[in-house]
């Protein structure tokens, strides 16, 4: 196997994988977006965190790291979360971020120059909204949005307030990320006819949770906001939300929204043409109700594209179990996570070639390059490399698999909506509990 080191912030030389001017601008723009840490700021953000858990703080850490930003705001219904993030803060800073429950007190008080949304799925929309509106930039996780018609809205306000927003999809600065997209670009691939999408893990039926009390210091009933009313259960909160349909959109919409945006990344196309998914509990017996597994079918005009996740059966022997296959005429591409990229040839005597990961710790993420394109867009006005619109179609497509799994059939989606199917239409956002409004588009 041939093996090439993917360099910090630059792909291999350009007579390796030399696919013409055009591809090389490209990626010469997406490379000027991978910073160098860090120079001198020029000025220092009032920076608020909106959800102070594990992938908050992993995000805030890098925005205090950049020298550019201060912390002034916490925003959590949950007291606990807050006052370890406020004890972590303390050791990095000098910062004294004052504490809120409700992010509409603290945009109103704090007019933070940038907000970092971090929050459960079902809490995206309406704080990247309103922080916009208020005239902050703002980093929001992936995916964007609980529903499609909430992503639609995110992107209106954000063209109309004129602020920059970046998406979590930290994949796009990874540099082995960025080597591979280049190496698919190239052509060394061939004609690429499918391409399969998969996020799998071992385990097993779990165990069932009993509801309980909200523990000390939770408001459960603002944690739950927009979503419907149902009693507290520690399998949901901390870190479990993701599994439970009316907070998230299962492994689908947490893992398949980072290998779709690669997808539409590498392709022409802005969005499938077809969807169809089928899904089920086929093991699972916990307390969760999100698919253990899925199957979706994505018809693009000039490939095909499928999705696939399980939650169950061993590892061994599976060579990748997270990742993209590009399958081409000139042999097989894999694009990874912790496991960097390889090219399988066609040919018979040719050997693979392969490119280390580079990821940052903790978690293996490259939210340090993200964050610094985000504050260089923010000074140049320009869009980052995973703005909202970005981020928006990678999430709608995604969640498109759930929609046809809901509506039992296959849709046809023309980019805004799916084609004569006012059901599956429907399925395109949910009724919120009030007092909370829908946003609009």
């Amino acid at each position: 196997m041939r093996r090439f080191d993917a360099a910090p912030v630059r792909t291999p030389d350009p007579p390796r994988y030399d696919a013409g001017v055009k591809r090389r601008v490209f990626f010469q723009a997406a490379l000027s977006a991978a910073p160098i840490l860090y120079g001198q700021p020029a000025r220092r953000y009032k920076t608020a965190l909106i959800g102070s858990g594990w992938w908050g703080m992993n995000i805030l850490r890098e925005a205090l790291a950049s020298g550019q930003c201060s912390a002034v705001a916490l925003v959590d219904p949950d007291s606990s979360q807050i006052a370890k993030a406020q004890a972590e803060i303390t050791k990095l800073s000098s910062d004294q971020p004052r504490v809120y429950k409700d992010y509409r007190e603290m945009l109103a008080k704090e007019r933070p120059d940038i907000a970092i949304v971090a929050t459960p799925d079902h809490w995206h929309a309406l704080p990247t909204i309103d922080a916009v509106k208020a005239g902050a930039h703002v980093y929001v996780e992936k995916p964007i949005s609980h529903t499609i018609d909430e992503g639609k809205a995110m992107v209106k306000a954000a063209r109309a307030a004129d602020r920059v927003v970046q998406v979590g999809l930290h994949r796009r600065l990874t540099p082995h990320g960025l080597s591979g997209m280049e190496f698919l670009k190239s052509g060394k691939v061939g004609k690429v006819g499918m391409v399969r999408i998969f996020a799998n893990a071992s385990g097993g039926a779990g165990t069932r949770v009993p509801d309980s009390d909200p523990p000390a210091g939770l408001d459960w009933d603002l944690w739950l906001g927009p979503a419907p009313k149902r009693a507290y259960n520690k399998a949901i909160h901390p870190r479990g939300f993701r599994q439970f349909l009316d907070y998230a959109n299962g492994t689908l919409g947490d893992w398949g929204v980072h290998w779709m945006d690669q997808v539409l990344w590498w392709t022409e196309e802005t969005h499938p043409k077809t969807v169809y998914s089928t899904a089920g509990r086929m093991v699972r017996q916990d307390s969760t109700d999100a698919p253990d597994t899925q199957m979706v079918t994505y018809e693009f005009e000039t490939f095909r594209c499928l999705w696939e996740q399980r939650h169950y059966a061993g590892e061994g022997a599976e060579k990748h179990l997270i990742g993209a296959y590009f399958y081409g005429t000139e042999g097989v591409f894999h694009l990874g996570y912790r496991d960097g990229w390889t090219f399988y040839p066609v040919k018979k005597g040719q050997p693979a070639i392969h490119v280390e990961p580079q990821l940052n710790q903790p978690d293996g993420q490259n939210i340090r390059e993200l964050w610094a394109d985000f504050m260089t867009a923010i000074e140049k006005r320009r869009k980052p490399v995973a703005d909202i619109e970005v981020g928006h179609r990678a999430t709608a497509a995604s969640l498109l698999g759930m929609v046809s799994w809901r509506a039992g059939r296959s849709v046809r989606w023309d980019g805004q909506k799916c084609v004569g199917d006012p059901e599956a239409n429907r399925l395109l956002r949910r009724a919120y509990r009030a007092p909370w409004k829908y946003p609009e588009a």
